[in-house]
């Protein structure tokens, strides 16, 4: 009964997830009129909906089929789908920062960013993280994250740096800080204790939060 209770919050928390971030990509947009600020954060809140959408959308059909065992094919792809749009999530995130903050003298970091970037996609390419297994190797999740960790903790500076100019967005780098000590337990441990997936809901909440700011500045 209780693991029947989780699946329902788990449906409707993801339901409510995937319409918010598209909502809020779609004002943005509307709101770009010219401004390259809301156009890239409409792209960014987009393609995080999109990205987390194919991995999100087969697990509510997988929780209102009783655990359809077809579902782990496409679990796996969204999870991959989701690592690499995640990496351009943080891409559009550090180029909005640049931009509103006016920072200069940013080039040789905007490089390492990239190249983070790339070594992230090529890591999440390789057969090797057997995305479509049910035991999926732990050291090839770490290896994958350690880039993307590195890319996430750069971002967070140039927020904490910049965190007076804009009130809004004044707590962004705790947002990101936070988003990750959420996720690299799951990262870590979901695979032996699966309560340890739930911290991927405040993990998500950190996400929004950063959406609505952008929304409001």
């Amino acid at each position: 009964m209780m693991k029947k209770a989780m699946r329902f919050i788990e449906v409707i928390f993801d339901t409510a997830y995937l319409l918010t971030a598209l909502t809020i990509g779609i004002i943005l947009l509307i709101k770009a009129n010219g401004s390259s600020v809301y156009l890239l954060a409409g792209l960014m809140a987009l393609i995080l909906m999109i990205g987390d959408s194919f991995h999100l959308v087969p697990r509510i059909i997988k929780s209102l089929k009783s655990n359809n065992a077809k579902m782990e094919k496409y679990l796996g792809l969204g999870k991959q789908i989701a690592s690499l749009t995640m990496a351009v999530f943080y891409i559009l995130l550090w180029t909005i920062g640049v931009n509103i903050f006016g920072v200069a003298n940013h080039l040789s970091y905007t490089i390492i960013i990239y190249v983070l970037f790339a070594i992230r996609i090529v890591l999440c390419l390789l057969p090797q993280n057997k995305w479509y297994a049910s035991d999926q190797p732990i050291s090839w999740a770490i290896y994958r994250n350690i880039p993307f960790f590195l890319q996430g903790m750069i971002v967070a500076t140039l927020y904490f740096l910049n965190r007076n100019i804009n009130a809004y967005l004044s707590f962004i780098y705790i947002a990101i800080i936070l988003s990750f000590a959420f996720y690299l337990p799951v990262v870590l441990l979901a695979n032996r204790y699966k309560m340890i997936g739930a911290l991927m809901l405040p993990k998500t909440l950190s996400y929004v939060y950063m959406l609505v700011m952008f929304l409001l500045i």
